[in-house]
């Protein structure tokens, strides 16, 4: 006889909203299924962004599942990123900062070191494509304005918004991240390619240049 509080029994009569989180983290497990997801959970102070942000080594190290479990969470939590990533691609025009937001956390907003990304955008505000730029430390990276003018140029790019992290969680922009904004709205400038906005992201929230009027 099947047990009704069996996640998997649950989850196909009642639905996964049924399911706790400790609950459908358990369906991954082989063993002790419970027991192993309040585990995972417990290294990531049952934060599911935490929890995102954890490789593989990191659940094995942290929790005593095995290589293959952890793997299924991590990619589990992989696809959910760029389902939310791909909803941003649909939508198509960035009109605002939150657009711009929504489409750049997915894949920055989780990450424990610093990426530097460019969106660039056509004469509609419609995405064009976004580029990774540069990657630093947990504190920092190096920006090339060079090769921002040079990708816009080949893109045919009319306007542009610059998108970075703050692995802290701090989203009060640096003495840095206002020099380099200075210097990436003058050469954008110089070649008729305005820049929109600079968002800072975390994995809950959003600072824009535009927004506070200090572009």
């Amino acid at each position: 006889m099947k047990n009704p509080d069996d996640p998997r029994t649950k989850m196909r009569e009642r639905g996964l909203m049924s399911l706790s989180d400790p609950e459908l983290l358990s369906i991954f497990f082989r063993k002790n299924k419970l027991q192993s997801a309040q585990k995972v959970l417990a290294c990531a102070e049952y934060n599911l962004h935490s929890l995102a942000k954890m490789s593989v080594q990191d659940m094995m190290n942290n929790s005593g599942v095995s290589e293959s479990e952890a793997g299924y969470v991590v990619l589990a939590l992989e696809l959910g990123r760029r389902r939310n990533f791909q909803e941003a691609i649909d939508n198509g025009q960035i009109k605002g900062s939150k657009d711009a937001a929504n489409y750049i956390r997915p894949m920055i907003g989780d990450l424990y070191h610093e990426e530097f990304w460019v969106i660039y955008l056509n004469r509609r505000n419609a995405l064009l494509t976004a580029k990774k730029l540069s990657m630093g430390g947990m504190t920092g990276t190096v920006i090339d304005v060079r090769m921002v003018i040079k990708s816009a140029l080949d893109l045919h790019a009319t306007s542009m918004i610059f998108c970075h992290n703050h692995p802290s969680g701090n989203l009060e922009p640096s003495e840095a991240d206002r020099k380099i904004t200075r210097q990436l709205k003058e050469a954008g400038a110089m070649m008729e390619i305005p820049v929109m906005d600079h968002l800072i992201v975390t994995q809950s929230g959003y600072f824009s240049f535009a927004d506070e009027g200090i572009l």
